[in-house]
């Protein structure tokens, strides 16, 4: 049987019709800042989708963007004028931006109480101690999917491909705070697929089309593919879909699997924020 698939899409909405009840009580409706850097293709599709699915469950975003040669003291002001606003409950920062921004000091301007990514070293620092404020996206929409289909992780082994600040260093504390075993392989893991195949969780962040064939899969294993990179003009995930397929139980498709996901949690924790606040 081939495996079953996990399609964040449909758990996204899930997701979002209940938050979009829950905020029928709220005095106000939670306002989202987006500050975008310079007009990449990509980003502008992510913040497009960010902005739509606000208004259709109910937020308030607000996109804000700046020219490529922007200076880090223009970002920092900005963030700390949204920092005192009111009706700004979450603020994000569009990533990558350009080299000449220094990311780890942009990040830190960011009030922790309205740092919604869960970028901020003091909410990655309670992820760590197992209080979290805000978790990042991707890695909650990971957790939330494999809970909604009745996927334990507590006492199962899961191994991240990838070790990115975004998704695989918080998938992994993440995952640890949850009881399973955690394998975190990168780009200097020497005989990646003699650990691959040991996964009952296998979760893939690289962006490298094709990188998990269906020989580094153990049978029966569940497959999370975070990876997207465009290859002749279509959406192409990290895993080889088809031929593993036919040797997980379950795995996420590419589009439609994990990208819901994410943007779903980044609306919850737009709420949660304005929970908080208020």
């Amino acid at each position: 049987m081939p495996a079953e698939l996990l399609e964040g899409k449909i758990v996204a909405e899930k997701v979002l019709r209940e938050l979009s009840t829950a905020l029928s009580s709220l005095v106000q409706r939670p306002g989202l800042a987006i500050i975008q850097v310079g007009e990449d293709p990509a980003s502008l599709i992510y913040v497009r989708k960010k902005v739509e699915a606000c208004a259709r469950w109910g937020l308030k975003a607000e996109r804000i963007g700046f020219p490529l040669d922007v200076t880090i003291r223009t970002l920092q002001a900005k963030i700390e004028e949204l920092n005192a606003r009111e009706d700004v409950d979450g603020i994000i920062v569009q990533l990558p931006l350009p080299l000449h921004l220094d990311v780890e000091a942009i990040v830190r301007v960011i009030s922790p109480d309205k740092d919604v990514d869960g970028f901020h070293p003091l909410n990655i620092g309670l992820l760590t101690r197992k209080t979290p404020r805000f978790i990042p996206g991707t890695p909650l929409g990971i957790l939330h999917m494999l809970k909604h289909h009745h996927i334990p992780v507590a006492g199962k082994h899961a191994v991240i491909v990838g070790r990115s600040n975004i998704v695989g260093r918080p998938l992994a504390q993440l995952l640890l705070n949850h009881d399973a075993t955690v394998t975190v392989c990168h780009s200097k893991t020497k005989e990646l697929a003699s650990l691959t195949v040991q996964a009952d969780i296998l979760i893939s962040a690289v962006g490298k089309p094709g990188l998990i064939t269906s020989a580094m899969v153990k049978q029966d294993a569940v497959v999370i593919d975070v990876g997207t990179s465009r290859v002749d003009g279509k959406l192409r995930g990290d895993v080889d879909f088809e031929e593993v397929r036919k040797k997980a139980s379950f795995i996420t498709p590419v589009p439609g699997g994990v990208g819901p996901m994410t943007v779903a949690m980044l609306m919850k924790n737009t709420v949660d924020a304005y929970r908080r606040r208020h």
